[in-house]
């Protein structure tokens, strides 16, 4: 949805920047509020170009009402109700959180599913990026050596023998990108058998498959734990030895655990050393989507600017996954009449009931999401939230449905189901075998994948020019016309191409920034 920007197109050129204009967006014909452009807001008596003066201040991205809003009155954003009016609101007046209730979410019994396929875009042919190919036919953008472990146990003398590792050996076989853990908080001390336990065991199994190890599973266990190690191996082992237990009898003290883990890393390392980049369509490309630390401005610059892209990567036969069900609960109506088939519209509706249901059991529900940071940022609930959110997934048709943990087996745009949680999205991601991640924000954040390169998308122009050195591209020239959606989204698309192959490297892993992997349990702990 291209925005209207109530304001001149293009910056002024008499040397006024495009932010001394007083700007609103709105986002439809149907909307009965903009939000405010302007850095630092805007003060009460702001005329804009159609008349519409401010009768008090309103802050940058926050919203502004076009037209009186009775109490019990709509407030519509992006076409859609984002709220209700707990009070009236004058034209003019600032549309703050306290003055809106959120709306019921759309209910699942009632959803069109598969009504309204989107045509298949024109295929793009001819763009490549240079991967490591494995030997199942799956394409990395990295070459790691990754090393799981089967319970926390383990964690701390992984970290000793990664160390070593890292100052031993990564230095005799160059073509290796990097050394990484795999760890997490399970493995024991759970319910191991329990239904949902399901989720974080798939979990464990898919990430250590990711294309962007090679193929090359290691695991480290204690000996003693409910999640006994070769679970995590493919076929639970039965290629044969890729297991280092501490407990084993052969180990006489610790350093011979560390030693036992070099050696089985060596004959790993030396496996990988080999692999080199290699040129492969763009088809081979697994591309997750993200957001976090969102505002206003998310829905309206980088959102979409991903959908643009997305569509981009599928027209090329692409993989793209966008994720986070709180985040499309309440648009989830916009999502299932562009399912491919019905069954996998019921798909989308199975993983927001689920979810629902697990809200329900903590006595929680999505209004819980929004952080004070997306709320600072003008989003007043999650409906709003949620709608600025799906604008990554572009106009394509979803081809497919993944529950948590689950490993990707088409291509297309697929819904990957994850908590909203930055760090829980991304692993669950790296899970169903994204080897390239893309993360917009407007309140801005660190966040990074040691697994994958991760591309950080500013939403407005001052976070990007404020942390010029964390972030990969700037989405806000949108806002005040200087770009287009798709002059982003192409640009954006260029950017994925040459992060994939190696010529570029986003900031995070410039900088080794880091997140640890947090696998989302919803099963019990004993």
């Amino acid at each position: 949805m291209q925005a209207e920007i109530e304001a001149p197109t293009r910056p002024r050129q008499n040397g006024a920047k495009a932010g001394d204009v007083p700007r609103t967006i709105r986002l439809s014909a149907r909307d009965n509020v903009a939000i405010v452009v302007n850095a630092f807001g805007l003060p009460a008596g702001t005329v804009f170009p159609d008349g519409l003066e401010l009768v008090e201040f309103v802050p940058q991205g926050h919203k502004v009402a076009l037209a009186d809003i009775p109490e019990g009155g709509e407030v519509r954003r992006y076409g859609e109700v984002v709220g209700i009016a707990t009070q009236a609101i004058p034209r003019g007046a600032w549309v703050e959180e306290s003055r809106v209730a959120t709306p019921v979410a759309p209910a699942l019994d009632a959803l069109e599913m598969a009504t309204r396929v989107p045509a298949p875009l024109p295929p793009l042919e001819g763009y490549t990026f240079e991967g490591y190919r494995n030997p199942d036919g799956s394409v990395g953008t990295k070459n790691i050596l990754a090393i799981s472990i089967s319970v926390q146990c383990v964690a701390g003398t992984l970290d000793v023998a990664i160390r070593r590792i890292k100052k031993e050996l990564l230095p005799r076989y160059p073509n290796v990108d990097d050394v990484v853990g795999l760890t997490h908080a399970y493995g024991c001390g759970v319910a191991i058998n329990a239904p949902e336990a399901v989720v974080p065991i798939r979990t464990l199994q898919s990430l250590a498959q990711n294309p962007n190890f090679g193929g090359e599973v290691m695991v480290v266990g204690l000996g003693c734990e409910k999640l006994v190690s070769e679970r995590l191996l493919p076929d639970n082992g039965a290629a044969g030895d890729g297991v280092v237990r501490l407990q084993d009898e052969r180990h006489h003290g610790f350093s011979a655990m560390i030693d036992s883990i070099l050696a089985m890393a060596e004959a790993r390392l030396e496996v990988l050393n080999r692999r080199t980049r290699e040129t492969c369509p763009a088809s081979e490309l697994v591309v997750g989507l993200q957001c976090g630390g969102s505002d206003a401005f998310s829905g309206v610059t980088a959102n979409p600017a991903l959908g643009f892209a997305a569509d981009l990567l599928v027209r090329c036969g692409a993989t793209v996954m966008f994720s986070e069900v709180t985040e499309v609960r309440d648009a989830i109506h916009l999502l299932t009449p562009r399912a491919k088939s019905p069954e996998v519209a019921e798909a989308l509706i199975r993983e927001m009931a689920w979810y629902d249901a697990y809200l329900a059991k903590g006595e929680a529900d999505r209004r819980a999401n929004p952080s004070p940071g997306n709320k600072k940022g003008g989003l007043n609930n999650i409906v709003e939230k949620a709608l600025g959110s799906v604008a990554k997934s572009g106009t394509s048709a979803i081809s497919g449905v993944l529950a948590p943990g689950e490993r990707v087996r088409e291509k297309g745009l697929i819904f990957a189901a994850t908590p909203a949680s930055d760090f829980v999205c991304g692993t669950l991601q790296l899970a169903s075998g994204i080897t390239l991640q893309v993360f917009s924000t407007g309140r801005g954040t660190p966040y990074g994948l040691a697994q994958a390169p991760v591309i950080k998308v500013a939403t407005w122009t001052e976070l990007a020019e404020r942390w010029s050195d964390l972030i990969d591209l700037d989405a806000g020239r949108i806002a005040t016309g200087e770009a287009t959606i798709e002059e982003v989204g192409w640009e954006l698309f260029h950017l994925i191409l040459d992060v994939a192959s190696g010529r570029k490297r986003p900031w995070s892993d410039q900088w080794g920034l880091f997140n640890d992997l947090t696998l989302f349990n919803p099963a019990p702990i004993t």
